[in-house]
């Protein structure tokens, strides 16, 4: 099959296509990059000219003015010069509902060029789009990273990204993929439980990971425990970091000669993993059910990972609590708590450690994903 993946989040379409060409097909990766992560790609739409820090003012401006957004218009443009490569592909998949991230009415009029140019349209929800963020802001979840914004709505600015998909323009460009695309298919808990009664969800595929591009290392086995909190600014309220930095305060106070704390802000995707390449606690995120990308890969390196490991995906996967990930809530004293358990009791960590490895390999496999994905593909 010849398949065109379009959009990155946290390498995900990356390892999708290790594992399809692994399993003898031919494949083209189009996307930003994912922005200051720099993930692979074979052709890039990433904005070069309104980036530019010389012209941000004008960006702003501009937007302050009229609402348009030059930064959306340049990805639009960057894209449409590539649809002379983007056609006969037997599968077509977006990252999500605003993988192209332009403007709504330009992204539609893109899409409708794709699909007069290949065979299926099939649609990820693996990050923020119409139906999980109108999910959370129902408080159908327990907790979500909405749930700070419902605690303090002065908080708003910072879920204006997330929040857009309700607007009206967003809405409609929902609708019309939901009207076009030959299924969709969600990429952990957090996003298949918003999918469950739509008649074109196809169900849950889990995270690829590329098991043989990733080193396993035991952790917990040095004198001083290293701990990792890698923030992205942006998502810093909405992942509820702040939860790890409180409980790491009083971690420092009470444990201060047996560990070692590293906090880093906004790394590129290589200097994230060097930067946590040593480490043997990794704080990824607070408000999620199950564990995304980034955590995935962790605990495949064998990290004990604080990340969304909720009673629903202990039940889905057939697991204990602390076994695989310490599930990650937004208590300051319940963190401190796991923390010192995995403190005081090292080999507990290198159990989890080696634990984690091996469920990354029965449950990620890029492989094995990979032949789910084509067998969903081709069952429409």
């Amino acid at each position: 099959m010849r398949i065109l993946l379009i959009g990155e989040f946290s390498r995900l379409h990356n390892s999708l296509k290790e594992g399809l060409i692994e399993n003898g097909h031919e494949v083209l990766l189009v996307s930003t990059h994912d922005g200051f992560k720099a993930f692979p790609t074979d052709l890039s739409y990433q904005p070069r000219i309104f980036n530019k820090t010389g012209l941000k003012w004008l960006v702003k401006v501009i937007y302050k003015l009229s609402r348009i957004s030059l930064i959306q218009l340049e990805s639009a443009w960057r894209f449409y010069r590539f649809l002379p490569k983007l056609m006969d592909y037997d599968v077509v998949q977006l990252i999500n509902e605003n993988s192209i991230k332009t403007h709504p009415r330009l992204e539609i009029w893109l899409i409708k060029k794709l699909i007069n140019r290949n065979n299926k349209l099939f649609l990820l929800s693996c990050g923020a789009d119409y139906s999980s963020v109108k999910y959370a802001a129902e408080k159908q979840f327990r907790y979500s990273i909405l749930t700070p914004y419902h605690e303090n709505p002065a908080n708003k600015k910072q879920f204006q990204f997330v929040l857009r998909y309700l607007k009206p323009s967003y809405k409609r460009l929902h609708e019309f993929l939901y009207k076009n695309i030959s299924g969709v298919i969600s990429s952990d808990l957090d996003y298949h439980f918003p999918l469950i009664d739509n008649s074109k969800y196809k169900g849950m595929i889990p995270n690829p990971i590329n098991v043989d591009k990733i080193e396993f290392k035991t952790s917990g086995v040095s004198d001083k425990l290293v701990i990792f909190h890698g923030i992205n600014s942006q998502n810093y309220i909405k992942k509820g970091n702040r939860y790890f930095d409180e409980a790491l305060l009083k971690i420092e106070e009470l444990y201060q000669s047996k560990i070692e704390i590293i906090r880093t802000i906004d790394l590129p995707y290589k200097k994230y993993l060097e930067a946590y390449n040593n480490c043997d606690i990794l704080f990824d995120m607070v408000y999620a059910y199950d564990q995304g990308y980034n955590a995935l890969e962790a605990m495949a390196r064998g990290k004990v990972v604080f990340t969304g490991a909720e009673k629903e995906w202990l039940e889905h996967y057939g697991l204990e609590a602390d076994t695989v990930a310490i599930n990650a809530l937004p208590d300051v004293d319940y963190l401190v708590k796991k923390l010192s358990m995995l403190i005081e009791e090292k080999n507990l960590i290198k159990t989890i450690s080696r634990n984690a490895r091996d469920f990354i390999k029965e449950h990620h496999h890029y492989i094995n994903i990979a032949e789910q994905y084509l067998k969903t593909w081709k069952s429409e």
